[in-house]
């Protein structure tokens, strides 16, 4: 009987645009859309122009390009930096229901950097080629049910690669063999830390990601040339699931493969916030617009929570700009003092604004009743300094249909203009009509 890696492999290199549903291509290229967004805004944030400064040092002579820089260099060099872009602001785009995984920021920098290496890949083999890296890794992100980060990984640094790598192979036209092959090189590729959230050294968050993609082109990379990895790394005795997870979930590596295009779980973040602050802050939002008050008026607030949102991020003091956007109270207390979708309003004057900060502590995350790791509503309470008191329940709070150009001038106006935005946007929106990548990124 074939193993599931050979399955998911077989199935990804076979995998064409045609056979995508219109509903999995449109939310394909809602992800990609709002994954280049996000890698131009965070490009001239200074943790990143660290890793673009690394990459251009050390992959000069390519043609793949550095998304919000412009610079062309090797594919592996621009994946790193892209992918760390990506994930630079709390920006990029993931999953409901939650499997660990990032479809935008460990899919598409590695796949856009293989596409330019190339050269003539069209749209339409890009938005396959992402498809298929997603349909492999949301599958694993399942399997694992979280419990990969219950050990202490970071997630998307340990499902990452495998993404990657199948996006890249599919690019390489690797058959079922070197697709298998390029799997099973990528699970010796997967690492990334948790304890940047114990308070200290956040900047290699985002770096997980770019090292994700990167592995994804090495890994590629190296099984078109022939070499080989084993064919059972997500199942075998000591594969992935088994070494980076207390509990796990064969079945579903490839449940629904071939009918279910789990692609379409991606969703898309309206705040630039981690993910389990997004329903409060729209809840301190739409209670703000509903009755009038201040950040000033605010005596207290309770979060509920899943135990992942209370042990993790009721970050009461936090010590940076990473840990403020991991922090629930920070963000609800930023909620009510600025325009929380506007990346300008997480600065560092936000982090030492004392108004900001003292609201902060008045924030309580209590236990939200049968929640469970992946369910990211909260109900809010806010008491006013006069007595009044107020409550909103939000499932999600994450971006709805109609607000990506919204989002992506946001984050693009800055460096591209309005105008520069809007063109942009409008060219992306056809990308299945392209005949080539070269262009993206490259300075006007």
């Amino acid at each position: 009987m074939v193993g599931e890696t050979i399955r998911l492999a077989e199935y990804a290199a076979g995998l064409r645009y045609e056979d995508l549903p219109k509903a999995v291509i449109a939310a394909a290229k809602d992800a990609i859309i709002d994954t280049i967004a996000a890698c131009i805004c965070g490009s001239a944030l200074p943790w990143s122009r660290i890793i673009i400064d690394y990459a251009e040092r050390t992959g000069p002579g390519g043609a793949s390009r550095i998304l919000g820089r412009g610079t062309a260099v090797q594919a592996p060099a621009a994946a790193l930096a892209n992918g760390a872009l990506a994930h630079a602001f709390e920006l990029d785009s993931l999953t409901r229901p939650g499997a660990g995984a990032h479809p935008g920021a460990t899919v598409l920098p590695p796949a856009l950097a293989i596409a330019q290496q190339q050269g003539g890949i069209s749209g339409g083999s890009l938005i396959a080629a992402f498809v298929s890296g997603n349909e492999i890794m949301i599958r694993i992100g399942r399997a694992t049910g979280h419990t990969n980060e219950a050990r202490g990984f970071h997630a998307p640094g340990t499902t990452g690669p495998f993404g990657a790598a199948v996006a890249c192979a599919h690019l390489l036209g690797l058959d079922a063999a070197k697709m298998t092959n390029a799997i099973g090189i990528a699970g010796s590729l997967a690492g990334g830390l948790l304890e940047f959230a114990k308070g200290d050294g956040g900047m290699v968050k985002r770096l997980h990601l770019g090292r994700a993609s990167e592995a994804g082109v090495l890994a590629a990379s190296l099984a078109a040339s022939g070499f080989t990895g084993p064919r059972t790394v997500l199942e075998g005795q000591f594969g992935f699931l088994r070494v980076f997870c207390t509990e796990f979930e064969v079945a579903e590596l490839t449940k629904g493969l071939g009918r279910d295009f789990v692609t379409a779980s991606t969703v898309l973040k309206r705040y630039p916030v981690h993910a389990t602050a997004h329903a409060a802050v729209r809840a301190v939002r739409d209670l703000q617009t509903e009755h009038g008050f201040t950040g000033g008026d605010v005596e207290a607030i309770t979060v509920t929570g899943n135990k992942r949102m209370v042990e993790r991020h009721a970050i009461a003091e936090p010590a940076d700009l990473m840990l403020a956007q991991y922090s629930i109270p920070f963000c609800v207390a930023l909620a009510l003092h600025r325009e929380a979708r506007d990346p300008e309003s997480y600065d560092e004057s936000a982090l030492t604004d004392p108004q900001i900060r003292a609201l902060t502590r008045r924030v309580r995350i209590v236990p939200e009743v049968e929640s469970g790791h992946g369910a990211m509503g909260s109900t809010v309470s806010i008491t006013l300094s006069d007595g009044r008191r107020f409550e909103k329940h939000v499932e999600s709070g994450l971006l709805e249909p109609g607000e990506l150009p919204d989002k992506f001038t946001r984050l693009t106006r800055g460096a591209l203009g309005e105008s520069g935005a809007a063109r942009l946007f409008a060219r992306l929106q056809k990308l299945e009509d392209e005949t080539s990548l070269d262009w993206l990124g490259k300075p006007e």
